[in-house]
């Protein structure tokens, strides 16, 4: 079930963060806000039902980390180093994207200007990111059987002779 459901919140973050990298109209602070809330919903029902020990809300960390970097401030050098701080489980090139994307909805919001942009960059140029801007929501994790070993040994197994299995030897 752990497995199932790790897998589930990694497909809702793969699209989730895809949607917001190719769209330019979801990229604001209220998106941050609205997906900040939602996750954590995720989160509290993931505890509701003990299964925060699953993994699954780790899957969710580049979407919170999106989510973050929505509702930060974008202006002085200070932002950029927080920003390049926390924004550890996005690349480079979806930081970039997002802070390009970024589309104020009232007066208030001001767009993120090229030297800011830069900045980051340049304050990331050392990361060694994967070139890939999406993530592939396609991907599957490794399904893992638990070992439950038997309490029948071997020598206690017998072999009827019609399953043609002489080249098994007893040792």
């Amino acid at each position: 079930i752990q497995q199932v459901f790790k897998q589930l919140f990694y497909m809702i973050n793969a699209v989730a963060l895809n949607n917001l990298l190719l769209r330019k109209d979801v990229c604001s602070w209220s998106t941050g806000m609205q997906l900040r809330f939602n996750i954590s919903q995720l989160e509290e029902w993931l505890h509701g039902k003990n299964l925060q020990q699953s993994g699954a809300a780790q899957t969710l960390e580049p979407l919170i980390q999106a989510a973050q970097l929505l509702q930060l401030k974008k202006k002085t050098l200070e932002d950029a180093e927080a920003i390049c701080s926390l924004c550890t489980s996005l690349t480079t090139q979806q930081i970039v994207k997002i802070l390009n994307l970024y589309t104020p909805v009232n007066e208030f919001e001001e767009r993120v200007t090229v030297a800011f942009i830069r900045n980051i960059q340049k304050h990331l140029e050392g990361r060694n990111d994967p070139p890939q801007l999406l993530l592939d929501f396609k991907y599957t994790f490794p399904v893992l059987f638990p070992f439950n070993p038997s309490s029948i040994t071997m020598d206690s197994i017998h072999l009827p002779a019609s399953l043609n299995l002489d080249f098994l030897n007893k040792v």
